[in-house]
C-alpha cells in the first residue's frame, strides 16, 4: 500500500487520474497500480489506445506493410519472377487493417481490468488542483485526485485557408479509413505523416502530387539520407513541389480544385479526387481548465513542466505530445515512468541522450543522438563516418543497397554521439545506436563488437571500423 501523497508527504494511498489513454496515458495508469495508486484512466475512446492505436501509428504501419509488399512483387520482375498487376480488395484490405486495431485495444483492455485500473469513458475538465469533472454519457460526474496526469496528446493542424467542408479533403486519420483509392491524390505537407500516406496510396494506385512550402521535403532531417529516399520516390509520385503553397482549395464537379503558388508567386490551378493535408500537428491543451491552476502553456499550446514532468501546480503532470517536441509515442511512454516516479517521491529525472525517430517510407529513415550540425552548435569538435549499404552483402543481396549508416563520433574520447540509417528496416537497426549513445560507448566498442553476417546491422560495425580506416569492404575519407 502506497502512503504517501504526490509530494511525497505520507498521507495515505494515492489517487491518480490520468487524462488521456494513449502511448503516455495507459503506461502511466498501469505502472502507477504496480506501485499501489488508486488510479483511474479517463478517455473519450472506449478502450485505451490513444490516436497512436486508433488512427496513427499502428494503422498506417499496417498500411505500410501492404504498400511494401506490392512494391516488393513489382520488383521480383527483376530478379525473374513476375506475379502480375494485385488484385486489391479493399473492404478486406480495410477490415484487416481494422482487426489489427480491435485485437490491440481489446488487448489493451484486458490488460487495465488485469492491473485494476478504474476506467471512465469521457472527458475530463479541471476544476482545481485537486479536481475535475468527467463529462460523460450527459452527465458531469466530479472527481478528487491527489496527482494528475495529463497525456491529452494532439490533433491534425489544418491550415484555416485549407479548412474546406469537404468529405473529399481528409486529415491523416480520415485517410487511414480508405473512404477509397482515388486516381489522383493532393498531399499538403512533405513531412514523414503526408509521405507515408502517400506512398500507400500511390502503391494502391493513385497518382500522387506532394506539394511542402519550404525548400526541401523532411525538414530537419540529414540532406544525405533524404536524398536517398527522394530518389526512390520519384518512382512513386507524379510530382513532388517544394516552395509552394496551397492558396486555396475549391470542391468542383470533378473533385477538389486545389491552386498552387511556387515562392516566385507563379500560380497554377490542378484538380483532385481527394486532398490529404498532412501540415503537422498541435498539442491538445484547450479547454482542459488548466487556467483555474497555477499550470501555463507556451505560445505553441505546449503544457510547461519540469525534468520530472511537473508543471507548476505541484500536483498535476504532462507527458507527451501535449508536453513538447519531439512528439513520438516512444518519448510519451519513457515520460509515464519518470511522472509515477516523481509522484512517488523517488527521484527520476527525463534527460534521454537519445529518443529514437523513425520515418516509416520505404526505405526508411531513423536517427538517434547528435548529428554533426547538433554537435557543432554546443562546442563539441564531431566527426562523420558513412558506411554505404552499396559495399553491404545483405543489401545486394535483397537487391536494396541503396541505403547508408552514418556514426557521429566525438574526437578526442571517440565517443559514440549519434547515428543516422536510411535504408529498409532502419527503425529497427536504430536501437542499437540509442544504446550505443546512452552508454557512453566508443567508436571502438562498436568496430570490435562482433556482426552476425550477412545481416544489414553489421553496417554499423563497418562504419565504426570505417572510422578507424579498417573496413574490409569499403574506403572513404572522414569528415
Amino acid at each position: 500500500m502506497v502512503t504517501s501523497d504526490a509530494n511525497g508527504t505520507g498521507t495515505g494511498t494515492i489517487r491518480l487520474a490520468v487524462l488521456g489513454a494513449g502511448p503516455g496515458g495507459y503506461p502511466a495508469a498501469f505502472h502507477a497500480a504496480e506501485r499501489g495508486l488508486d488510479v483511474t484512466l479517463i478517455d473519450t475512446r472506449p478502450q485505451p489506445g490513444g490516436v497512436c492505436l486508433y488512427e496513427g501509428c499502428i494503422p498506417s504501419k499496417a498500411l505500410l506493410h501492404v504498400a511494401k509488399l506490392i512494391r516488393e512483387a513489382r520488383h521480383a520482375s527483376e530478379w525473374g519472377i513476375s506475379f502480375g498487376e494485385p488484385q486489391i480488395d479493399l473492404d478486406q484490405l480495410r477490415d484487416w487493417k481494422d482487426g489489427v486495431v480491435l485485437k490491440m485495444t481489446n488487448g489493451l483492455g484486458l490488460l487495465r481490468r488485469q492491473h485494476h485500473v478504474h476506467y471512465q469513458q469521457g472527458f475530463g475538465r479541471i476544476r482545481d488542483a485537486n479536481q475535475l469533472n468527467i463529462e460523460s454519457n450527459g452527465e458531469v460526474l466530479p472527481f478528487d485526485f491527489d496527482a494528475l496526469i495529463i497525456a491529452t496528446g494532439s490533433s491534425a493542424a489544418i491550415p484555416r485557408p485549407l479548412q474546406l467542408d469537404s468529405e473529399l479533403v481528409m486529415d491523416a486519420a480520415q485517410a487511414l479509413e480508405l473512404p477509397d483509392v482515388p486516381d489522383s491524390l493532393l498531399v499538403v505537407g512533405g513531412g514523414y505523416i503526408g509521405l507515408e500516406l502517400g506512398t500507400v496510396y500511390a502503391e494502391l494506385g493513385s497518382t500522387v502530387t506532394v506539394v511542402e512550402s519550404l525548400p526541401d521535403i523532411l525538414s530537419g532531417v540529414e540532406h544525405d539520407l533524404v536524398r536517398v529516399l527522394k530518389r526512390s520516390l520519384r518512382s512513386r509520385f507524379a510530382e513532388t513541389l517544394v516552395n509552394t503553397t496551397v492558396v486555396s482549395l475549391t470542391e468542383v464537379d470533378q473533385g477538389i480544385e486545389a491552386v498552387l503558388a511556387d515562392d516566385a508567386g507563379v500560380e497554377r490551378t490542378e484538380t483532385f479526387d481527394r486532398v490529404l493535408i498532412a501540415t503537422g500537428r498541435r498539442p491538445n491543451s484547450a479547454g482542459l481548465g488548466l487556467h483555474r491552476t497555477k499550470a501555463h502553456v507556451d505560445d505553441h499550446g505546449f503544457i510547461v513542466t519540469d525534468m520530472q514532468r511537473r508543471t507548476a501546480e505541484p500536483s498535476i503532470f504532462a507527458i507527451g505530445d501535449v508536453a513538447g517536441e519531439p512528439m513520438l509515442a516512444h518519448k510519451a511512454t519513457a515520460e509515464a515512468s519518470v511522472a509515477i516516479e516523481a509522484i512517488l517521491g523517488e527521484p527520476a529525472m527525463f534527460r534521454p541522450l537519445a529518443v529514437p525517430a523513425v520515418i516509416f517510407t520505404d526505405p526508411e529513415i531513423a536517427w538517434c543522438g547528435l548529428s554533426q550540425a547538433d554537435a557543432s552548435a554546443i562546442d563539441v569538435e564531431a566527426t562523420t563516418v558513412s558506411f554505404p549499404w552499396a559495399a553491404l552483402g545483405r543489401a545486394s543481396a535483397s537487391g536494396r543497397n541503396d541505403g547508408l549508416t552514418r556514426l557521429v563520433i566525438e574526437q578526442g574520447s571517440e565517443r559514440v554521439l549519434g547515428m543516422q540509417i536510411v535504408g529498409p528496416g532502419a527503425g529497427e537497426l536504430i536501437g542499437e545506436g540509442v544504446l550505443a549513445v546512452e552508454m557512453g560507448a566508443r567508436a571502438s566498442d562498436l568496430a570490435e563488437s562482433i556482426h552476425a553476417h550477412p545481416t544489414l546491422n553489421e553496417s554499423i560495425m563497418e562504419a565504426a571500423q570505417l572510422f578507424f580506416g579498417r573496413s574490409p569492404h569499403y574506403v572513404a575519407r572522414r569528415r
